[in-house]
């Protein structure tokens, strides 16, 4: 029996020989190769392999029983199979947009993808103030092209069925339902940060208001019940890489098919991150940057659905004068409301973002948290009030206005 025919968590040291005896010709058999761990999020651990005298690479990213932010967080090794999949399927709608897989191992729960270097990673370069003007552009079509395109709008009902059953993802489902759906509004498990200077305004805002509580309460069920589309699932500025002229959605772990304004709610909520950062250090035009790339998001997600749901829609029913528009109000409606659950267990939930976590300056960081707390409840409170871009930024707006008047 091979080293690698049993799983167990891989080291750095153990990478180079999995990658040449399970993908052999991918690299010269006598290649001498490194490998460093570049994993930056809260559950899978992520290898970059690299042949030094050619450059040639590949990514391995390997699922552990436990996640990396809390042991107390288990998640089915089984995501990155879901993901693998999710990727191919990806790319079969929206081809240029995610990284190539070159197969997964289904008995050490590895992925084995393209290396996207020579891009970065979209929080970072944020928080660096760097703009990316093709952003808007590339994310709208990529979210109207794996959403809209894997509803029963268009798919055949009984394939798309079985989608549903293939893809169900209860692990990582119930860490959404726990930390974005339920905790930012009670602290049930004790898990919540809540940064100092903000503790009464949390206990005021978040978990003594019981119309949001109700509210999000109506959200997570939506999200449990709501089978719609095949989401992304996690689909923030920590799981996009991005170059100037291009854009690369990768990181589908929480992937299984749910409501389609989850997946579009989360872009703009984490565009409003970058806000913060820039708002919070005084970089105006960066700010400015940030929350039209909010509104001209949005506003091409319509344009773009519209466009796509004339041409491919097959339901005899989605057809019907009215219904189209019916339906895009129901995803806008789901899109401001999740960007509000968001913009909340970013701020106060235990898995927080560094746009907001790193301002140095305490007032500012107050300020920012403040913002996206009164932002997201605009979002919730009053989701059918967001029918293009131009109102989810006006729902930032109004929220600077109301931190300030809480700040004194």
């Amino acid at each position: 029996m091979g080293k690698y025919d049993t799983y167990f968590l891989m080291k750095t040291n153990d990478v180079p020989g999995y990658v040449q005896e399970k993908y052999s010709g991918y690299f010269e058999k006598d290649a001498v190769l490194s490998c460093q761990e570049i994993g930056d999020g809260n559950i899978n651990y992520v290898y970059r392999v690299k042949d030094e005298a050619s450059g040639k690479s590949m990514i391995v990213k390997q699922a552990g029983v436990e996640t990396r932010i809390s042991k107390d967080l288990k998640a089915s090794t089984d995501r990155n199979r879901i993901e693998s999949e999710i990727l191919q399927i990806q790319h079969r709608y929206a081809p240029g947009f995610v990284p190539v897989i070159f197969g997964y191992d289904t008995v050490m729960h590895a992925c084995c993808m393209e290396d996207l270097a020579g891009y970065e990673l979209m929080r970072y370069a944020l928080m660096r103030h760097e703009t990316f003007p093709r952003f808007a552009d590339d994310i709208s079509t990529f979210m109207v092209n794996t959403l809209l395109m894997t509803t029963d709008i268009v798919m055949n009902h009984k394939e798309k069925k079985e989608l549903v059953k293939r893809f169900i993802n209860p692990d990582l489902c119930e860490i959404t339902e726990d930390l974005v759906l339920t905790e930012p509004y009670n602290d049930n498990k004790h898990r919540n940060i809540v940064f100092p200077p903000n503790w009464e305004f949390v206990q005021k805002e978040l978990y003594g208001d019981a119309k949001i509580c109700q509210a999000a309460a109506a959200l997570k069920f939506r999200f449990m019940n709501k089978a719609e589309a095949l989401l992304h699932g996690d689909l923030h500025t920590g799981s996009i890489f991005v170059k100037k002229d291009s854009t690369k959605i990768f990181d589908p772990e929480f992937a299984f098919f749910g409501p389609m304004g989850y997946d579009v709610g989360n872009v703009v909520a984490n565009l409003i991150f970058a806000y913060d950062n820039g708002m919070a250090y005084g970089d105006d035009a960066f700010a400015s940057w940030a929350l039209d790339t909010v509104r001209d998001t949005v506003d091409l997600f319509i344009e773009k659905f519209r466009a796509c749901y004339d041409r491919n829609a097959t339901d005899s029913m989605a057809k019907v004068p009215g219904f189209r528009e019916m339906y895009l109000a129901d995803v806008l409606a789901d899109t401001a409301a999740y960007a509000g659950t968001e913009l909340h267990r970013r701020t106060v939930g235990m898995a927080q973002v560094k746009d907001v976590t790193s301002i140095t300056d305490l007032k500012a960081r107050m300020h920012a948290e403040r913002v996206n707390v009164f932002c997201g409840k605009d979002y919730i409170l009053h989701e059918r009030s967001f029918g293009c871009g131009q109102d989810f930024v006006d729902a930032v707006l109004r929220a600077e206005n109301e931190a300030k008047k809480t700040e004194g």
